[in-house]
């Protein structure tokens, strides 16, 4: 019911075919699990942080350190290492059993949580680590003081599957019940590109048709049928202002003719036909692209989201009327003048 599209993850991934995309329940992180770790884990705890896991190493920039031996090298190493050891144990004080870092986590650190058995994965990119905190319902965490203060995440399983040749992490029975992610397949990184649009588009306009059920015809129908009465109204209109309703009629009649052109067929001849064919009684009538002809809307199924449609006919009209009425708009380059001197 809710129009929030953040739980809804769309994944990218080049090789096979458009054909290959499905649909998977949870979340999936493009990442690889480290080694020595769990590749496998039931009822997770998880710690969501964006934490610095790099500071087995003096990172003081200008800083020069003195020493008179090797010994004292060591002891500097040795308490960096110690520090780094501390913070782990408050991190898994936490009484996790997965770490998921936004910045790098070095070998030490990645060390004790494999020997803690906790799975630790390292640079999760920022949309990837905002969108599981969201859908297993934990806070992004840079601070571990306070253990009680930090509100974990959960999910029932965590493994590792292959996607093509890719090894990544399967989040799966999340908090939020309805995540999902969507996996694309495609031949290059345009295909995939091109097919995210679609699908984003395609999501949005079933976000707003839940708050508004209401559907319509699709296949260019209701613009002909407006085109029909905008032109009876034309021709009852006397004076000039008829001219601007007739525009207005034939402006409709331009999405179907690109519906047509864009399937590739005959958009002048399909569009006569079409306009024919609405001056019957009820006509249903509208481009149908998979045979190349006319085809009746109601019985083909093709219906179109009326609120999606009453925005676009809106937005497109007080475009219209924008341009028209401030004439500074589309203004011509300055013409050069010479130089008069």
């Amino acid at each position: 019911g809710s129009t929030n599209l953040e739980s809804i993850q769309i994944l990218k991934k080049p090789g096979g075919s458009l054909k290959d995309s499905f649909l998977d329940e949870g979340f999936i992180l493009d990442k690889k699990i480290g080694l020595g770790q769990p590749k496998r884990i039931e009822n997770a705890n998880i710690l969501v942080a964006n934490t610095a896991m790099d500071t087995d190493k003096v990172k003081i920039y200008g800083a020069r350190v003195r020493v008179d031996s090797m010994a004292k090298v060591a002891d500097i190493e040795a308490a960096e290492k110690q520090k780094m050891r501390e913070k782990v144990q408050k991190i898994i004080g936490h009484g996790i059993n997965c770490f998921v870092n936004r910045q790098l986590i070095y070998n030490f650190p990645e060390e004790l949580f494999a020997d803690a058995g906790i799975l630790a994965v390292e640079h999760a990119d920022f949309e990837g680590i905002e969108r599981l905190a969201l859908v297993t319902g934990g806070d992004i965490a840079s601070t571990f003081d306070n253990p009680e203060s930090v509100k974990l995440g959960h999910c029932k399983l965590i493994e590792e599957i292959m996607i093509g040749e890719d090894r990544l992490i399967h989040f799966s029975g999340v908090a939020m019940g309805q995540a999902c992610t969507i996996v694309l397949r495609g031949a290059s990184e345009h295909v995939l590109d091109e097919a995210e649009r679609s699908l984003h588009d395609a999501l949005c306009v079933l976000s707003q048709t839940v708050t508004d059920t209401r559907v319509i015809y699709g296949g260019g129908w209701p613009e002909m049928v407006m085109s029909k009465e905008v032109d009876e109204l034309a021709r009852k209109t006397p004076g000039k202002k008829s001219h601007a309703i007739d525009a207005f009629s034939r402006a409709l009649q331009a999405i179907p003719t690109i519906i047509a052109d864009n399937a590739g067929l005959d958009s002048a001849e399909l569009i006569s036909q079409l306009r024919a064919e609405h001056h019957k009684v009820n006509s249903t009538a509208g481009i149908d692209v998979i045979s190349g002809g006319l085809g009746d809307m109601q019985k083909r199924g093709i219906c179109e989201a009326f609120k999606v449609k009453q925005a676009i006919v809106l937005s497109a009209t007080e475009a219209a009327e924008m341009i028209l009425r401030v004439d500074e708009i589309i203004t011509c380059a300055p013409r050069r003048r010479e130089d008069r001197m």
